[in-house]
């Protein structure tokens, strides 16, 4: 169906024609037709079918409606007062909330209608600025969105409209809590929208506290991948995967590859051993600075930088075209997170592949979702290696050799010496010690031996002279010397 059916004014279809775009998808084309009528919506489509602009395109056109407006905004626009925000759409992660809000400038430039973002890792005061000067949308994170709520920044008493896109996510990855208080200053008579790749029944049973009555909007089956996408897995040990990694991103023409790692760290280090091997690659991940962030992903856009390396909150809802591959380096742990992450390629009816790279304890992982896509995903044979990455025995190859140098290309390894017959300095040091013990038990030995003989030489001369002293000359001699020292 042509976006000239769907109900939209001339100034949006104006945009929109001006982007390129001339049919809807599915998900539009449910969507935006009870948008408009005011009615609250789930909406539950697989990535890259267009979710953003199914929320977009009616919300614009219900703000540029000045019957829609509220009697109180009306009167403070006619008190000459700024513009109150009409509008928010809130977003688990930075570069989804830059995206959104560039799909507002471009969808609604003919309107006349302000936006602006928050988020937070960069200084609060080019935000504050643009919130002063009056906007009649908001895109922005929780956090950042709760800490200017508190200073004062940002009234949402005139919401007419509230979108929660990637819901389930942002109710997953904790933000129930900031949710829930952002919630309690939007008006009760509001529109509540959400939008999502998957929509667990259990998220759904939450999100339902919030809505009135939605109309429910299913495009796929729930966590269905997308069919134009061509899916492979390589059962791998967790130390052959960087080889493997190099191997097949030197030996595979692509336009631009996405890796998903599942820590900060080990996107760090894939990083790290890709640079190694001459593959330029960067990584972008909660760590990484908003600033750099933007510049890595505008490389990645460009054709500076082929390889980015992601791990999944980073990568959520990141729209970059003609992503040819995408590489689960470490197996996600549900099959939602898997059909997310490998449909950021195939986007907009485009042919991608999607490979993972199975460890051995990652088996359990692969069979749960390979039952809930419903459908058994294709082994690749592991590629023969120069060295061989690992013997028949199974005993692995170090480190850091690399599965793309052959033999004759690696420096000649230099002859190892034999072992000096030498001790250990605590073979040395015990040595020393039992040396000395042994010379201190001599020296005792000796010294008792010597104090023994003394002590007999002692001992016989005063037997000698009790015996001198029993006769008559030696009782005289005795007398005699006891006399003078009484004197």
């Amino acid at each position: 169906m042509r976006f000239d059916n769907l109900g939209l004014v001339e100034p949006i279809l104006r945009a929109v024609r001006a982007e390129g775009y001339q049919t809807a998808t599915p998900i539009q084309v449910q969507a935006i037709p009870e948008v408009i009528k005011g009615r609250d919506l789930i909406g539950c489509a697989q990535t890259g079918t267009g979710k953003t602009a199914a929320f977009a395109l009616p919300t614009l056109q219900r703000l540029s409606a000045r019957g829609n407006e509220p009697p109180e905004a009306s009167s403070r626009r006619r008190a000459g007062n700024r513009r109150t925000i009409r509008a928010l759409i809130l977003s688990p992660t930075r570069e989804l909330a830059t995206q959104i809000a560039e799909s507002f400038s471009a969808y609604g430039r003919f309107t006349g209608l302000r936006h602006t973002v928050v988020f937070g890792g960069v200084s609060q005061r080019p935000q504050v600025r643009s919130l002063q000067e009056g906007v009649d949308t908001l895109v922005a994170t929780p956090g950042r969105l709760l800490d200017l709520i508190g200073q004062g920044y940002i009234d949402l008493s005139g919401v007419e409209i509230l979108i929660l896109d990637e819901a389930d996510r942002m109710l997953d990855m904790g933000f129930l809590p900031d949710l829930r208080r952002i919630v309690t200053h939007v008006p009760r008579g509001r529109q509540t929208l959400m939008f999502s790749a998957t929509m667990p029944s259990e998220i759904r049973r939450l999100a339902a506290q919030w809505l009135r009555k939605p109309v429910h909007v299913q495009v796929a089956p729930h966590a269905a991948p997308p069919e134009q996408v061509s899916q492979s897995v390589y059962f791998v040990e967790p130390r052959q995967k960087p080889w493997l990694l190099a191997h097949f991103l030197q030996n595979t023409l692509s336009t631009r590859t996405l890796v998903f790692s599942r820590t900060k760290h080990g996107a760090d280090k894939i990083v790290r051993g890709l640079l190694r091997e001459g593959i330029r690659a960067a990584a972008i991940h909660g760590n990484k600075s908003q600033a750099m962030r933007q510049r890595v992903l505008e490389h990645f856009k460009s054709d500076r930088l082929p390889v980015l390396i992601a791990t999944d909150v980073a990568a959520r809802g990141l729209d970059v075209d003609d992503i040819s591959h995408v590489i689960n380096y470490d197996m996600p742990h549900d099959g939602e997170t898997y059909v997310h992450r490998i449909g950021r390629t195939g986007r907009a009816g485009a042919a991608g592949i999607a490979v993972s790279f199975c460890g051995r304890d990652e088996q359990a992982r692969l069979r749960l979702i390979e039952r809930l896509i419903r459908r058994t995903i294709a082994v690749q044979q592991q590629p023969q290696y120069p060295q061989g990455p690992q013997d028949p025995q199974g005993t692995e190859q170090s480190s850091s050799q690399s599965p793309v140098v052959s033999k004759e290309t690696q420096p000649a390894r230099r002859k190892s010496r034999p072992p000096r017959q030498r001790r250990s300095k605590r073979s040395a040091d015990q040595g020393s010690k039992r040396s000395a013990d042994q010379g201190s038990k001599r020296s005792a030995d000796q010294g008792s031996k010597r104090s023994a003989d003394q002590g007999s030489k002692s001992k016989g001369s005063f037997q000698e002279g009790k015996r001198k002293a029993a006769t008559p000359q030696g009782r005289t001699a005795n007398r005699r010397r006891r006399r003078v020292g009484v004197r």
